[in-house]
């Protein structure tokens, strides 16, 4: 089967309306025509049964005296008059003119008519028509059927009905024309959007549609799709992001993995080719294979954790008290240092002298949120010169730009912000080393990335500390962060919500 070409929206639209407003107006005009036609009929119709014999017209049939002749009868307007005796045969008509009279049979068993009802014959010759009316007279038998010419009716008829094709003509032409200005106008927000998406198809991401009039469906159709692109765009931005990143990581991998590879070959050829090499030579290479090794165990490590930790893992759920996971943190960074640092706990928000601690639980995993405070501990005692004092405050608090939790000029974190007023648990790590100036501590939290890209593992790791913390502090519903922009070094902070 062959199917026809599809219309345009445009021509549908163009046509439909058309279709319908000359419908419309044909069904007008067929109304109008049938209603005047049944008007002027009735009207000689009522005519017909008006009509009142003449008494002088049936003066000798009758047998009553008669002063003027048959023919000094006149009839008003076009009548004629057919005359049937009481045997039903013709005897004569009444009535001039000289148009061709009705078509009536010379007797009244042929004559098809109903007495007291209007009926419609045709005339004698010709193409014309009469309405004929068959009555009594007021004498025994004498029947007669009265007629007028339909002339003026079909006259009529035949100009009105002219009149309405002209009409209809003009109609539908101007419908046409006038309803192409009218969809063009109404489909002009929909091509200047075709024009919009072509253009966008083309490359230029950054267009947006510009009619968004929410009083039209073409303008709510605009935000819709606007909102699309707003959305699309922001994905493409997100994958372009993520294939950068994974890009960036899997760089980086390889570049902290080939350190450690290179020195392992390297000890390895150089055992190879010399195998009789002193003792203490070769417990060196072996010191150092074992050194090298350890460093690459503990970076895929790392890096297992950070593929679980980003495949949703399922953490513990129990109360945790932050301030006793605070106070073990710091024993341990006062045995790991040595002495080297002076590391204190005291209250979030404490004045000097001041040493009262609140009680500040959570729920959690404590294993993990523990891991996150010693990984801060221990990069602000590797990070800042022995003798730094290094602060662990813990506290209860609101998100707001003074607690931490949102974000403000000199802070950045590694997950979005929390809402303004949140509940919040805080564990801070203040250190008044050298700091990090804004540039770095934007970065900082991204894996792999190192202040100084210099140091090795023993002296700095390989950048994979902070982003694990982040991922453990946006698991638990948190963030982490780092204020900058207060004083002198920096101040990590651990932000819970309460109801975790």
């Amino acid at each position: 089967m062959i199917r026809g070409r599809p219309r345009s929206l445009r021509g549908r639209l163009v046509w439909g309306v058309t279709l319908l407003a000359a419908t419309a107006v044909l069904t007008a005009q067929a109304i109008g025509f049938f209603v005047l036609h049944s008007w002027l009929l009735n009207r000689v119709d009522q005519q017909l049964t008006e009509f009142a014999l003449p008494d002088r017209a049936l003066a000798d049939e009758a047998g009553l005296p008669t002063r003027t002749p048959p023919d000094s009868v006149t009839l008003p307007s076009d009548f004629r008059i057919t005359f049937y005796d009481a045997t039903g045969r013709a005897w004569g008509t009444l009535g001039g003119g000289t148009k061709p009279g009705p078509a009536l049979p010379s007797g009244t068993s042929e004559l098809l008519l109903e007495k007291g009802r209007e009926a419609t014959v045709p005339a004698e010759s010709g193409d014309g028509h009469w309405r004929v009316l068959w009555k009594d007279t007021r004498f025994g038998g004498t029947t007669f059927v009265v007629a007028l010419p339909l002339d003026t009716v079909e006259g009529a008829m035949s100009k009105l009905l002219a009149l309405n094709v002209v009409v209809s003509g003009v109609t539908v032409v101007g419908l046409i024309a006038v309803g192409r200005w009218v969809v063009r106008l109404g489909l002009l927000p929909l091509t200047r959007m075709e024009h919009t998406a072509q253009d966008i198809t083309a490359g230029d991401l950054s267009l947006r549609l510009p009619d968004t009039d929410p009083r039209t469906e073409t303008g709510r159709l605009g935000t819709v799709l606007n909102d699309m692109l707003d959305r699309l765009q922001q994905a493409l931005r997100q994958r372009e992001f993520s294939e950068a990143r994974l890009r960036r990581f899997v760089a980086d991998a390889g570049h902290e993995l080939r350190t450690p590879l290179t020195s392992v070959q390297g000890f390895a050829q150089l055992a190879l080719r010399h195998p009789d090499r002193p003792a203490a030579q070769r417990r060196e290479a072996d010191e150092q294979v074992a050194r090298n090794a350890e460093r690459m165990n503990h970076l895929v490590d790392d890096l297992l954790l950070l593929a679980r930790l980003d495949q949703e893992p399922a953490y513990r759920s129990v109360p945790v008290d932050l301030l006793s996971l605070a106070a073990d943190a710091v024993s341990a960074a006062a045995v790991r240092s040595g002495g080297g640092h002076r590391v204190t706990l005291s209250p979030l928000g404490a004045k000097a002298g001041d040493s009262e601690f609140e009680v500040v639980e959570t729920v959690g995993d404590p294993d993990r949120l523990l891991q996150v405070v010693n990984n801060l501990v221990s990069n602000a005692l590797v990070h800042t010169p022995p003798g730094t004092p290094v602060d662990v405050r813990v506290g209860t608090a609101h998100a707001g730009a003074t607690a931490g939790g949102t974000d403000r000029p000199g802070r950045a974190g590694g997950s979005p912000p929390l809402t303004t007023g949140t509940p919040i648990r805080v564990i801070e790590v203040a250190d008044q080393g050298p700091g990090l100036p804004p540039e770095e501590a934007e970065r900082v939290f991204e894996r792999f990335y190192r202040v100084d890209p210099s140091r090795s593992r023993d002296h700095g790791g390989s950048g994979l500390g902070l982003a694990i913390a982040t991922a453990i502090a946006q698991g638990h519903g948190g963030r982490l962060e780092v204020d900058t922009g207060a004083g002198p070094g920096c101040t990590f902070r651990l932000v819970l919500p309460a109801g975790n």
